[in-house]
């Protein structure tokens, strides 16, 4: 199968493997800029995946300083460099998703973990309820709804294409009790079902019931994305509702996996949910 390819990833990975190199040499981040007679924040930013497009000129410049041959090792990073200059499919919904957001990441993710205590997970939702939810945040204009949605619908391609993810979603029961009445209630929970029940679909849908009280997971959502590559770190996305919040550091990312880790323990097994959510329906 074709593996996916997220510009938004590379670009992580490119920096990861540039501050190998550095640091492979022994070498400081001042040292380096004087010697190469650049600005003081050019490294530290492509060091630090503070970039949109890289500079192959910067990059090709990098690796004659660190004495990196006319091999397949540079040709590996010369290629990555030109993958993290593509644009992914999300750039044309920038005004809904901004740039470098979850999408990107999640786009190229061999595991998403997500709880959410509030709504159904943006990859779980039905158009109904997309907009429902989107009518819900503020007073948009129908155009604007529209728009979301269809970015949404766009963003669950990732669960069908080659090699989806494995999707794994703590919900708390007030996610399900809260949903909207009448037909876009009755369809979002089919499709719930449907996404457990369908082995080719790697996800995996537990409910927290009220019955569980206090729980680690009262400080809110998020969502935990691992990868398949080694140099790709594991990352934690909180969601604001202006903004967005990557956690890369060992430590903090370790503490969301316990949290989470609680939460599935904590929540109904997938089989006494999918009983749950089908009960709901027929009630």
């Amino acid at each position: 199968m074709t593996r996916r390819i997220s510009p938004t990833v590379r670009r992580r990975r490119l920096s990861a493997v540039l501050r190998h190199l550095r640091h492979e040499q022994g070498k400081t981040l001042e040292v380096v800029t004087d010697d190469l007679e650049w600005s003081r924040g050019r490294l530290a930013h492509m060091e630090g995946n503070k970039w949109i497009r890289p500079d192959l000129g910067n990059i090709r410049q990098l690796l004659d300083y660190y004495e990196v041959a006319e091999n397949a090792e540079r040709e590996a990073i010369l290629n990555l460099a030109r993958q993290s200059r593509e644009r992914g499919w999300w750039t044309k919904f920038k005004d809904v998703f901004g740039t470098d957001s979850l999408v990107g990441f999640e786009s190229e993710a061999s595991v998403v973990s997500t709880w959410q205590p509030v709504v159904v997970p943006g990859l779980l939702q039905t158009e109904e309820y997309a907009a429902a939810s989107a009518r819900a945040s503020l007073a948009r204009p129908a155009a604007e709804v529209d728009r979301i949605v269809e970015a949404r619908m766009a963003r669950q391609e990732v669960l069908t294409g080659d090699q989806p993810p494995t999707v794994w979603a703590v919900v708390d029961e007030s996610v399900l009790r809260r949903l909207p009445e009448g037909k876009v209630a009755s369809s979002q929970l089919h499709r719930l079902i449907d996404l457990s029940e369908d082995p080719d679909n790697h996800v995996t849908i537990q409910v927290l019931p009220f019955t569980a009280g206090l729980h680690p997971g009262i400080s809110g959502p998020f969502v935990l994305l691992d990868f398949q590559d080694d140099l790709d770190g594991p990352l934690v996305f909180l969601e604001s509702r202006t903004d967005g919040l990557f956690l890369e550091e060992h430590e903090e990312v370790d503490e969301y996996r316990v949290v989470f880790g609680h939460l599935q323990v904590t929540a109904l097994s997938q089989a006494d949910s999918l009983r749950m959510m089908k009960k709901m329906i027929t009630d």
